[in-house]
């Protein structure tokens, strides 16, 4: 099963600074048929305005990893962590019993990001926070490891039965992912257009996925796409 969620019907807030989707429920936006997709929490489409940003707030038992798709985004933590992770990078926060961080795009531009949660294995435990470069030329064609709590080699460490992984395809390419049907999978697409398994999906859609043992995806425009495969 395929279910394709239309970036024009996602959740929506805006104010001043921030213009955010939501692929799931998520603050004052409720929609009891979107409250998660196995472990997949949150999944949310953040435009962040130049000098602006989310100020410190608390987070506990959730596995929340950033993907940037253009600008910067700049972390602070009440572990003393700060870092600022840019477009082609990935920063991984597990809240564990407790942390308090501070997001701010302090770019003189638009930060435009993916923020995903993804529910924890066990509760509790050190909180913790990483990032890492992936460059988007390194995964051309194929898909790439960037987070994982399945041991998979040079990804930053969640505490989920789960991973997420990018690729970039080539208008005219395609790639494919074997996948357990028994697993719910959910991709993004950061640009671009792809047709997945026969689905079109357009920039800024998400598919549901289940019950399925092969993704088969082609691009009909240079895109970039967002895999996360949970429990």
């Amino acid at each position: 099963m395929i279910e394709k969620r239309p970036f024009s019907e996602l959740g929506r807030f805006q104010n001043d600074w921030l213009n955010a989707h939501y692929h799931f429920s998520f603050s004052n936006w409720h929609d009891p048929k979107r409250m998660g997709w196995g472990a997949l929490r949150v999944w949310n489409d953040d435009e962040i305005a130049a000098n602006s940003g989310f100020p410190p707030h608390p987070h506990a038992d959730m596995e929340i990893i950033t993907y940037v798709r253009s600008g910067a985004i700049t972390h602070q933590d009440s572990l003393g962590n700060q870092g600022r992770t840019e477009a082609g990078d990935v920063q991984v926060m597990s809240a564990g019993s407790g942390i308090r961080h501070a997001e701010f795009n302090v770019e003189p531009e638009t930060t435009t990001l993916y923020q995903i949660w993804i529910e924890p294995t066990t509760r509790g435990g050190q909180p913790g926070w990483g990032a890492k470069p992936f460059p988007k030329a390194d995964r051309a064609g194929q898909f790439t490891v960037l987070a994982s709590g399945l041991g998979d080699e040079g990804a930053l460490p969640i505490r989920a039965d789960a991973r997420v992984l990018g690729a970039t395809v080539p208008a005219g390419e395609s790639l494919s992912y074997r996948a357990d049907p028994s697993r719910h999978l959910y991709l993004g697409v950061a640009s671009g257009s792809v047709s997945l398994n026969g689905v079109e999906l357009a920039a800024r859609d998400g598919a549901a996925i289940t019950d399925v043992a092969e993704l088969n995806l082609s691009a009909s425009a240079d895109a970039e796409v967002v895999l996360v495969d949970c429990a």
